[in-house]
């Protein structure tokens, strides 16, 4: 058996392969010739003391032991023909695509389905939004191969570790191309650059095998007879496609995994309009704060600037403001703040970073907690109430512009006080920045509870107050204001037969690996109740 050890690296010694030996002997009392293997199993960057540090966990092999990697998860894949059951899964995101990966293996034939457009073509749209203020509803940051994830970072950080199998999810990641080094990494990041061709060669794989991978196509009906779900009906809003002649078409299959990402409205309406149960849920809405990387990097390394070895700093705060969490959100240490509309008329931000996190700026969603009893005005629009809200306030971020994506801004300690900046900082975001009253423009529950909240976030972290950060309007993306119900054991809707809500857009997800890992858990539901769905 192994020896498992603890190292302590300074940065530069993180990837010395023969240093890193060298400290396994000096700890087993090995002799380097007789060390025959050193596999990390954990590494994280510990920046608490004077000097940063990185801590490893290793398995240390000696004579006579042999490390033998783990075979790789496709090689017990196999095709699929439909013989053994068919499922649509509506969306190409990590839910929906890891579901379709977990039903291969389950000898069962996935169908996905996406409004949007594959991952390539999708660049485009992104180009249009970002330059020109052109919003695809079909084809943005948020629709399209990949979902949310492909463009908007790639950070692999969850706590739903124990809600699915984790480390499957990541080595399925490294299967399609993502670097190993998220299988060991304490805070994983794959990156918007590298994750396109990873989300493509999982599309490989799925058609490889005998599933199917269609886009452009809109779901605009459920077929329902019965309380049970046969399939669903499409529209074809592919570009060459576009006006009259747009064409429908049924699809049909033993089962429906429903995995469209929290910002599909018009899937709730669908619902809704069919009867089919969803709840208003809570959420977090708020804004993007921008600041200097080297500044973040000054607080946490107290290193200006921070050595060649380390990697971007980041940051992660949260306080309590009148019974309301008011926490960072989705931070992106090196990246970019980028418009994640999914319709013309509305302003909304995210945040990505490169593999390389080289961005001069560091950004992070700051929200702050929304519950049932702060929408008494919204309450009208029932289980829309949350949705109606959020989609106000990006309504209202947009009318303060000139019609373009350029987004409502202030500089912090001018947020704070409630005034407006005579002019703003540089910025990562693209389509650009205005001084514009964010005091207003935000509820003012909202507001209030953000201006607080960003006043702790001062006096816990320093050099966070400088006039050179930007609070940019709005963060409002960050989870479902809608839940889809699935029953806890069966994971089906409790109303509708054959209908599995997934993901982030159900409710069950926040993230790309907990979407991911939510997608395996419906198909492996789906695959043991397949045989009953069949006989009903």
């Amino acid at each position: 058996m192994p020896t498992t050890i603890e190292l302590v690296l300074p940065p530069e010694e993180r990837y010395d392969n023969a240093r890193l030996r060298q400290q396994a002997a000096r700890q087993t009392g090995l002799s380097l010739e007789k060390i025959s293997h050193v596999e990390i199993l954990k590494a994280s960057l510990d920046a608490r003391g004077r000097d940063p540090v990185f801590r490893l966990r290793a398995d240390v092999y000696g004579p006579g032991e042999v490390f033998v990697p783990e075979p790789a998860l496709l090689q017990g894949f196999c095709p699929v023909d439909g013989k053994h059951g068919r499922v649509l899964i509506v969306g190409a995101g990590p839910a929906g695509y890891f579901a379709a990966l977990e039903l291969i293996e389950l000898g069962i034939q996935p169908i996905v389905l996406d409004r949007g457009k594959d991952a390539r073509t999708r660049r485009r749209d992104l180009r249009a939004i970002q330059q020109f203020g052109e919003v695809n509803p079909h084809s943005n940051y948020c629709f399209g191969e990949g979902g949310a994830g492909t463009y908007s970072d790639g950070k692999l950080y969850t706590r739903s570790a124990k809600r699915g199998d984790l480390r499957k999810a990541l080595r399925l990641l490294v299967e399609h191309g993502a670097k190993s080094d998220i299988l060991t990494e304490a805070h994983p990041h794959i990156g918007s650059n590298k994750l396109p061709g990873v989300v493509q060669n999982i599309r490989e794989t799925i058609v490889h095998y005998g599933g199917e991978v269609h886009f452009g196509q809109l779901v605009m009906d459920f077929i329902l007879k019965n309380n049970r779900i046969a399939g669903v009906v499409t529209q074809d809003v592919s570009p060459e496609k576009t006006g009259a002649g747009n064409t429908t078409r049924e699809w049909l299959a033993d089962a429906v995994i429903l995995a469209t990402g929290h910002s599909a409205r018009d899937i709730y309406r669908l619902l809704h309009m069919r009867n089919v149960r969803i709840e208003a849920k809570p959420f977090a809405l708020g804004v993007r704060v921008e600041h200097p990387q080297t500044m973040v990097d000054n607080t946490q390394y107290r290193q200006s600037p921070r050595g060649e070895h380390l990697p971007a700093a980041s940051y992660s705060l949260v306080c309590q403001v009148r019974e309301r969490g008011v926490f960072s959100f989705c931070m992106c240490p090196g990246g970019l703040i980028v418009p994640a509309a999914t319709a013309p008329g509305e302003i909304v931000t995210n945040g990505m970073s490169m593999s390389r996190r080289d961005s001069p700026f560091a950004n992070s969603g700051v929200v702050v907690a929304v519950e049932p009893e702060d929408l008494q005005d919204w309450q009208k629009h029932g289980v829309f109430a949350h949705l109606e809200f959020q989609a106000e306030v990006e309504r209202r971020m947009f009318e303060a512009g000139d019609g373009s994506q350029k987004a409502p801004a202030l500089r912090l300690p001018d947020f704070i006080a409630g005034r407006l900046s005579a002019d703003l900082p540089a910025s990562s975001y693209i389509p650009g920045l205005f001084p514009a009253p964010l005091y207003t423009l935000l509820p003012p529950f909202i507001y209030k509870r953000l201006r607080d909240g960003l006043a702790q976030f001062g006096k816990m972290m320093r050099g966070y107050h400088t006039a050179e950060a930007v609070v940019v309007g709005t963060e409002s993306r960050t989870s479902a204001p809608v839940r889809i119900p699935r029953d806890p054991v069966s994971l089906m809707h409790p109303e509708v037969v054959g209908l599995y809500p997934c993901g982030e857009g159900a409710g069950y997800a926040g993230g790309i690996l907990s979407a991911a890992m939510d997608g395996q858990r419906v198909a492996q539901v789906v695959g043991n109740n397949l045989a009953s769905l069949l006989k009903f």
